[in-house]
């Protein structure tokens, strides 16, 4: 047995018995921590310690004779590849649920046990709909069994808080307080529990260090109706400058005091419940309180960027497009060289953005993968897996980074040696799909499901599709993925005027290739209709495109992006890279 193999036996051993001393049948592991985040630190990488996978979503189950690990369609290669298919099943979570799986084991009786601060009652709810009529019982544990056996599980982080300038940001930390108050007072609410760190950092108008790739605290707030907010964060990570600066309407409190704060507060305490864990919930209740089902007072403010806010983005996407056009050049030079692989592809692009000052680093870790690894929606090239870059192929790259003060989410793929027909037919349908959504123009209403078949129709016309969403919230140095408004064909939330969005439209050939292509755009407005501006520059794959194929208005459309791109960039770029660019452009 390989020694990994040995590893992972060994853990799932322990856990068990873990859970058997619990009395208990199973237990649910989320891959999540308890402020929900998405990026996760060391300690609260549960399912990857347990199980191998280091998919951004998905859950396991163990049972006494059984486990599984689910993820979603962008997972699928990477389960099959990280998880140890003798210790686990792995299955699609769209097409089976956590509580689908578990009722279907078919064993009466069972008592499975989840951690209530890594689920939130939304969650709980829906595994216990998918229980109906079994005699199932899920049950919530004081104390996480996986770090009961985790013996050298990472400390908890104490990142330096830093302040986010109300010049970027637009507004005041009070400003924004005093906007959502005045909501809380018209709905009844004393007070409103906000548990996403993202949305904490948003509104106190600071940035953190807790976790790789997101500028984020982790911490909780209670934000009351006369515009004080108690902030529960562990005191170590603020300075008496950041202090001075949040002023006394801010009042710092342990993490471990919310349960009494929350138990006396008079009236209603409002909670999303998509969001926050379910033991809030359970303290709420415990203590004989009330509260209301609301969303997170912050989530839509915070997805509508300020015109300073847009400013700084566009700043940000300027530094992170000369990096990008200097990446290219390197790589249209030396693709070739047996001595460039996926890993030192990472290396190098990560090396010309840190050559600007205001970048802070990335904000997500960047997938680089040739061949049949771009085929791998968010593949992680490792040195067993690394790919050298030579012969004839695709290179996907998707990166993105933090400067100050912006957040940078790009994807191209280049063209190695000399792509196939095939491949430039391709690229050439997803970008199609890409310039059809960047020219969309839409109605106030309008969700991102009504437009999402945009970008996926020249590739469904060839009866291709994509399992990923065409495009995610982005925030305004914060995180990669926000929780505003989507495109995609579940997209219910109305696109405003203001948000930052990506574009991304794929295609993946498993084991031969993977192509998307993305940039960032604003929703804006004008007298007629809200439209698309793309705020992301850097250039296509020009001996990609099949020229043939596009319309009068899409070549248009890159024709103006190129000469945009031309033009913004080439004040930054030397007299080499000037003419590089000049012909890689003319090759479209």
């Amino acid at each position: 047995m390989p020694e990994n193999d040995a590893i992972y036996q060994e853990r799932l051993a322990s856990l068990r018995n873990q859970i058997e001393n619990l009395a208990l049948d199973g237990l649910i592991i989320p891959r999540t921590d308890e402020f929900q985040g998405e990026f996760l630190a060391p300690y609260a990488e549960r399912l990857a310690w347990l199980t191998g996978f280091t998919g951004s979503a998905g859950a396991a189950v163990i049972l006494s004779d059984k486990a599984v690990v689910m993820s979603d369609g962008r997972y699928t290669i990477q389960l099959a590849q990280q998880v140890n298919s003798n210790l686990y099943q792995t299955a699609d979570s769209t097409k089976t649920s956590v509580g689908q799986w578990i009722a279907g084991q078919g064993d009466e009786g069972l008592r499975i046990g989840y951690d209530a601060w890594l689920h939130t009652p939304s969650q709980i709810e829906k595994i216990n709909e998918d229980l109906v009529g079994t005699n199932i019982t899920l049950v919530p544990v004081a104390e996480n069994p996986v770090d009961a056996v985790w013996y050298d599980q990472p400390a908890k982080p104490l990142g330096e808080v830093i302040i986010f300038p109300d010049d970027i940001a637009g507004k005041t930390s009070k400003e924004k307080r005093s906007e959502i108050t005045e909501k809380l007072k018209k709905d009844g609410i004393s007070a409103s529990l906000i548990t996403m760190s993202d949305s904490i950092c948003w509104l106190l108008n600071i940035r953190g260090a807790d976790i790789d790739f997101s500028p984020l605290v982790l911490s909780y707030a209670v934000l009351y109706d006369d515009g004080t907010l108690d902030w529960f964060v562990d005191s170590a990570k603020i300075s008496d400058e950041v202090r001075a600066s949040l002023g006394n309407e801010i009042i710092i409190k342990p993490i471990d005091q919310i349960e009494n704060v929350l138990g006396n507060i008079d009236g209603y305490v409002a909670m999303d419940t998509t969001t926050a864990p379910i033991a809030f919930e359970n303290i709420i209740v415990k203590t004989g309180g009330e509260y209301k089902t609301q969303t997170d007072p912050c989530a839509a403010p915070k997805a509508i960027k300020t015109l300073n806010e847009q400013a700084a983005i566009r700043d940000a996407h300027i530094k992170d497009g000369i990096a990008i056009v200097k990446f290219l050049k390197w790589l249209d030079d030396y693709a070739n060289n047996i001595e460039v692989n996926e890993l030192s592809v990472e290396e190098r692009l990560e090396e010309f953005r840190r050559e600007c000052p205001e970048y802070l680093g990335a904000s997500f870790s960047t997938i680089a993968g040739f061949a049949g690894n771009g085929a791998i929606v968010h593949y992680r090239a490792t040195p067993e897996t690394s790919k050298g870059i030579k012969g004839d192929g695709l290179l996907l790259v998707d990166s993105g980074g933090q400067y100050k003060w912006g957040t940078t989410d790009i994807t191209r793929t280049i063209g190695i040696g000399a792509p196939t027909q095939e491949m430039k037919e391709n690229y050439t349908r997803v970008l199609k799909g890409h310039i059809a959504l960047a020219s969309a123009k839409f109605k106030q209403g309008t969700c991102g499901k009504d437009i999402d078949a945009l970008a996926r129709k020249p590739l469904q016309d060839a009866g291709l599709d994509y399992a990923h969403g065409t495009g995610h919230g982005v925030g305004c140095y914060l995180c990669v993925h926000e929780d505003a408004a989507h495109i995609s064909p579940r997209g219910l939330r109305e696109l405003q005027d203001g948000m930052l969005l990506s574009n991304e439209p794929g295609y993946y050939k498993e084991g031969e290739y993977g192509i998307r292509l993305e940039n960032l755009i604003f929703v804006q407005k004008n007298d007629e209709c809200l439209y698309f501006e793309t705020v992301t520059f850097a250039p296509f794959s020009g001996q990609m495109i099949l020229m043939e194929q596009l319309s009068d208005p899409e070549l248009e459309w890159l024709n103006h992006y190129h000469q945009k791109v031309t033009e913004i960039l080439s004040a930054y770029l030397d007299q080499n890279e000037k003419e590089w660019l000049r012909k890689y452009i003319s090759m479209a």
